[in-house]
């Protein structure tokens, strides 16, 4: 199968075309923000981090801006920082440039004359990158440059039981066609983990597998906290699930049954074909931030309850195995998959419609969470700042 998509320099495949207003610190997110709303085809989105952070939180937060600048759906990235940021701007810079060739261009307010002269040179400079970026033409290419990151939130029980095999289904789909599926949501694989390991690719992947639970289990415990606190949310509670290993055996879903290539830590860039998983948060929006910086061109998310989630780079395709969810939320939620519940529909038909949704939205078709500018952003943290 085939999409139409735009082929960036440094060789990857983006299914959107957008100029990326970076605020490198929260410091600078205001100027952004004022930037993007002047710029029709540019986007950004609300840095709370950036500065007084310990280097583990700081190296998340280069990471995520990093890889959402080289993300494919990118065409270049106009940075903004303050000047006295942790993350000063030759290190954004650098870090950006390990992972693309792609244009850039910054602007430091303090050097700059502050705020009303950084937005007017940054402006005139987004504006030159939009308009480079609309000579870019889509062209013919393989679904196996995709990308998917996978998620669930709001789940109920119906997400473990239809929307989430829909989802595994569309996975294996994209596995075998030589594309890339990221499973998700390290706190929702706590009790399934060995069913995971048994599926991963050789010793060393079923060791990490592992490692990234135990890890994530004793950081919690680090602060005198559990995770089965928090987790199911009081809206799994409500949707009928009632610990944490019976919905984290519906999240595993999203996997399929393909065999597990690479575990990645937190925002890293995905570089394996086939399924593999990154070391997220349970938490939506940090979840897929980690998954778009990665290098994820699209998202599909599962919902029981439902949730209007989007990524200011990356489309989110919603979906849910909860007709009445879905009455409730249409507007939010683009696929409903509960004829598989009803036995109205099969999971391989459900898992090609889901497929031909992904070619449509990756050839430009706009999802209902972009439709309405749902571009909501977190990045995991270790610590409190300092």
């Amino acid at each position: 199968m085939k999409f139409l998509g735009y082929k960036r320099p440094d060789g990857k495949v983006g299914i959107r075309n957008k100029i990326f207003i970076l605020p490198a610190s929260v410091c600078a997110s205001d100027t952004t923000r004022i930037i993007a709303s002047q710029v029709e085809g540019t986007v950004t989105f609300n840095n709370q981090n950036g500065c007084s952070q310990v280097g583990p939180d700081q190296e998340f937060t280069m990471d995520v801006m990093a890889g959402m600048a080289a993300n494919p759906n990118v065409y270049g990235t106009v940075i903004v920082s303050l000047g006295c940021e942790n993350c000063q701007m030759d290190l954004v810079v650098k870090a950006i440039q390990e992972r693309t060739n792609k244009p850039i261009v910054k602007f430091i307010i303090q050097e700059n004359g502050g705020t009303i002269k950084t937005i007017e040179k940054a402006v005139r400079a987004a504006r030159k990158m939009v308009q480079d970026a609309s000579k870019l033409q889509r062209e013919e290419v393989s679904i196996s440059e995709l990308i998917i990151g996978t998620e669930c939130g709001g789940s109920d029980m119906t997400s473990g039981l239809a929307s989430n095999p829909v989802i595994g289904e569309l996975s294996d789909r994209i596995v075998e066609a030589g594309g890339t599926s990221i499973l998700s949501e390290t706190t929702e694989l706590i009790g399934a983990e060995h069913i995971l390991a048994k599926r991963a690719k050789n010793k060393r992947i079923k060791e990490r597998i592992y490692e990234i639970i135990y890890r994530y289990e004793n950081a919690i415990k680090l602060v005198g906290a559990e995770v089965r606190e928090g987790n199911p949310s009081p809206g799994n509670k409500a949707g009928g699930l009632t610990t944490l290993e019976e919905k984290s055996l519906g999240c595993i879903h999203k996997g399929g049954h393909s065999q597990i290539m690479e575990v990645y830590d937190y925002a890293k860039e995905v570089k394996e074909k086939g399924l593999v998983i990154m070391d997220t948060p349970g938490n939506d929006p940090s979840s897929i931030a980690g998954m778009v910086a990665g290098g994820a061109q699209i998202v599909i998310f599962s919902t029981g309850r439902g949730t209007p989630t989007g990524n200011p780079i990356a489309p989110v395709i919603k979906i849910t195995g909860n007709k009445i969810t879905f009455k409730n939320m249409e507007d939010n939620i683009d696929y409903d998959v509960s004829s598989l519940i009803y036995q109205e529909k099969t999971l391989e038909e459900l898992g090609h419609e889901l497929l031909n949704e992904i070619i449509e939205v990756s050839n430009g078709k706009q999802t209902k969470s972009e439709i309405l500018g749902y571009t909501e952003t977190a990045i995991a943290r270790v610590c409190n700042y300092m």
